[in-house]
């Protein structure tokens, strides 16, 4: 009988080592998937705070005043504008980061084959860093977004002319801005260039405020809007 059992025992374990390719015991369970969000992954917060440029201590701004638009989400506000300048009412989910622009303002400046061309002021919280991370890389955040929006948000190809590309602070919070004009061309379009400024604002949480601004060559004469509306930002 126990000549049997084990007859019996010593079979199933070669039929099962025959039929699992060698691992008759299964192989080890694969370690948990990257569930950090994107920037997280490619912009490691930094161990130690930069010495140069801001600190992560927030300076002392005015209070702000006039008409705000607030993005309690970003957690920021920002000078609102008139007219021709109207909400912005939709959540626009654009390049490969996938930045979602909610919150804003914009007008049509011209229709064209593609559809209609914005001037826009728009903002958005984007996961920049772990749950429990206190620092941000703002630099390469903020260089990855101003790429995405150059390579996602744009006729291709485009010439970039850089205009600033620094660590500075914006409502008394560290910020990293890049801003640049844009040439280009499009079938039916006739903007040809296009002043921008992507900002990266940390307002001391892990996800990093967004404050995208827009002008069409067309309408230069909103140029300065980009300059004020930098100025008026301020932390919630």
């Amino acid at each position: 009988m126990a000549g049997a059992i084990l007859a019996i025992g010593l079979t199933i374990i070669l039929i099962v080592a025959l039929t699992s390719d060698g691992d008759p015991f299964g192989s080890k369970a694969s370690g948990p998937s990257e569930v950090r969000p994107p920037l997280a992954q490619m912009c490691p917060a930094p161990t130690v705070p930069p010495s140069a440029g801001p600190t992560a201590k927030p300076q002392r701004v005015p209070p702000a005043t006039g008409e705000r638009t607030t993005d309690t989400e970003a957690g920021i506000s920002y000078r609102k504008y008139g007219a021709p300048w109207v909400p912005w009412d939709t959540v626009w989910r654009a390049g490969t980061l996938e930045v979602p622009y909610k919150v804003g303002q914009h007008f049509v400046t011209e229709e064209y084959s593609g559809g209609s061309y914005h001037a826009s002021i728009l903002s958005a919280a984007v996961p920049a860093a772990d749950n429990d991370a206190v620092t941000l890389n703002l630099e390469c955040v903020g260089r990855q977004v101003a790429a995405d929006v150059r390579a996602e948000y744009y006729p291709q190809p485009n010439r970039l002319e850089p205009l600033r590309d620094e660590m500075t602070t914006l409502g008394g919070r560290p910020a990293w801005l890049s801003e640049f004009r844009l040439h280009f061309q499009a079938p039916g379009l006739t903007a040809t260039d296009e002043l921008s400024a992507v900002a990266i604002i940390d307002v001391g949480k892990p996800t990093a405020a967004v404050l995208y601004v827009s002008i069409p060559g067309t309408h230069k004469q909103f140029d300065y809007v980009v300059e004020d509306v930098l100025k008026s930002v301020r932390p919630l």
